[in-house]
């Protein structure tokens, strides 16, 4: 791979570089064949290298195209891309001529196709975009949906180079492109980010990860997600660092692939939810590690959901033969109404884990250091705010609290959403003040953040606050119960006057003695270790469990099935 020699990439401000557009020209003119992606595809077929010079006379194709039909700076066009070089070229391109992009969450085998086609038209109709750029084998049910829109498809595309622009009449105040919150499948809260807002956030996050030219980037994640987006693409083509990338598809089948690219390309940055650690330390053979060296890597960075100590631990256990070390597992929080990073922990020393007392969390609503003898919950910092980024937390008055109080988690930044895309009305809900209120509670401690869990979903039973993640990831433990396939929550129980929790766990067997000892074992687990009794242990066959577009269990959609079976079950 072609480098440049070492050096730390210091921030560039917005009077560097007013738009993506200015601060990426010099790859393709200064170092147009260095490399800029290296696309793993599936199976057995060779790596794909891109050049700088590939990758922007690639999306020069796109930008040709969508200027030939009309398209100007500012309107919007929607991407339903499966993950390919196309994606990246279309999103690119689209960005070339000064227009927004906004990427659709793929087609998966998991979605209902007409169900999927039908919220890609509502979204057309919700906000007015003037394009849709797709796949191939998507193109004819798109343009069956008669949304009115050109559909630009991969296939009708001209194979010669395009020729790059890097100035579209686009100011560092103008959008660049849209990002969803985790579970949003439309534009219904389409997150808008400035470009202006995009390279403050790439600069602030590249000095807190101490980003140098010798980086090399490797990443599965799904460009419809802000850590794919900004982590795993927007990140490394702006700063010029190499970008190893495989479909998520491809990784979620063969998740050895993701340790092979690292060893073969000696990458030093991955980003990962939670989730990863556990499914990489349990579902990879050490037959199929051969060869394979971790020693590379500098940081494994923990983000987008719960993080767990536990998880850091099985993953450097695991992997500890292959060169993996402790402080090479990292910690970040992260939204894309902040672009992406607000916090980063792991860089510089190992990430803070605080024993705090159960009782007090849950009763008195702080994070005292717990005492010999009570139960404990283990909270894995996140970290310390990025630069140009400030964290408070707040009661519900919007004041804020004391350190180690918990309340909700309030942000306020230079690369802030500039609100959600036609959407006043959310974003007025949202921002207090130049704050932006994330909806998770958490506490501050020792300048370092700690998130307890969402708002939305926190269970109060008998005046105490519970905690869904703590139950989910006991219940997990169990054997018999499909890790990660675990979702808790609280139902009102008019007989007691307050909320009763149920937990709903995927199960490994179909023997229904067998199904009665694993609930049992859940019940008895999590009593044990957080002294709440459930009030229903619901076994579920695989694919029970709704997710959102994101890959995260969606509690809502889970709790309201649970409601219809069991209404189903008693009458």
């Amino acid at each position: 791979m072609s480098k440049p020699t070492a050096r730390l990439l210091l921030p560039q401000t917005r009077a560097a570089y007013g738009t993506l557009l200015e601060r990426t020209a010099q790859h393709y003119q200064e170092r147009p064949e260095a490399t800029a992606v290296v696309f793993v595809p599936p199976g057995s077929a060779p790596h794909i290298t891109i050049t700088y010079r590939q990758f922007f006379e690639g999306a020069a194709r796109y930008a040709e195209t969508l200027r030939g039909i009309g398209v100007q700076p500012r309107d919007l066009a929607i991407l339903v891309v499966d993950h390919s070089e196309a994606l990246l070229y279309a999103f690119w391109g689209a960005l070339m001529i000064g227009a927004i992009p906004s990427i659709f969450p793929f087609l998966s085998d998991k979605l209902d196709p007409a169900l999927y086609f039908e919220r890609v038209r509502l979204l057309i109709s919700h906000s007015g975009a003037k394009v849709v750029i797709a796949s191939a084998q998507y193109a004819e049910a798109l343009a069956a949906l008669n949304s009115g829109v050109p559909i630009v498809s991969e296939a009708a595309l001209s194979p010669s180079e395009g020729t790059p622009h890097f100035a579209a009449a686009i100011s560092a105040e103008d959008i660049a492109f849209l990002q969803h919150s985790s579970g949003t499948t439309g534009l219904q809260k389409g997150v808008a980010l400035s470009h202006g807002a995009v390279l403050n956030q790439v600069a602030s996050y590249s000095a807190a990860i101490r980003l140098t030219a010798e980086d090399c980037i490797v990443s599965w994640l799904p460009l419809y997600h802000d850590m794919g987006l900004i982590a795993g693409f927007v990140l490394p083509i702006v700063q010029g660092v190499p970008l190893v990338l495989m479909s998520p598809h491809y990784w979620v089948r063969d998740p050895k692939v993701m340790l092979h690219a690292i060893s073969q390309y000696r990458g030093t940055l991955c980003w990962l939810p939670n989730f990863a650690y556990n499914f990489l330390a349990q579902r990879v053979r050490d037959n199929a590690l051969e060869g394979v060296s971790l020693a590379s890597m500098r940081a494994f960075i923990n983000c987008s959901e719960p993080m767990r100590a536990e998880s850091h631990r099985q993953f450097a256990a695991r992997y500890a033969p292959y060169g993996v070390k402790p402080e090479m597992l990292a910690t970040c929080y992260a939204m894309a109404e902040n672009t992406f990073a607000v916090t980063q922990g792991g860089i510089d020393s190992l990430p803070t884990v605080d024993l705090i007392s159960r009782e007090a969390l849950s009763t008195q609503h702080v994070a005292r250091p717990a005492a010999d003898g009570e139960l404990t919950a283990e909270m894995l910092s996140c970290g310390a705010p990025i630069p140009n980024c400030e964290v408070q937390i707040v009661d519900e008055a919007r004041q804020p609290l004391p350190e180690r109080h918990i309340g909700e988690v309030a942000v306020r930044s230079d690369s802030m959403l500039s609100g959600y895309y036609r959407r006043p009305d959310l974003t007025d809900q949202a921002l207090f003040n130049g704050w932006y209120l994330t909806g998770d509670y958490g506490y501050l401690a020792n300048g370092e953040l700690y998130i307890t869990g969402r708002k939305k979903d926190l269970i109060i039973v008998g005046g105490k606050n519970v905690y869904p993640q703590d139950l989910e990831a006991i219940a997990s433990e169990v054997e018999g119960v499909k890790a990660g396939r675990t979702v808790a929550f609280g139902v009102e129980d008019d007989r007691l006057g307050t909320e009763s929790i149920v937990m709903v766990c995927e199960a490994e067997t179909d023997d229904d003695d067998a199904r009665f000892e694993i609930a049992r074992q859940v019940r008895m687990r999590v009593a044990q270790q957080t002294e709440v009794s459930l009030s229903d242990v619901y076994m579920v066959d695989a694919k029970w469990l709704h997710k959102t577009s994101s890959g995260k269990i969606a509690r809502g959609a889970n709790r309201e099935k649970y409601l219809r079976e069991r209404a189903a079950e008693q009458g």
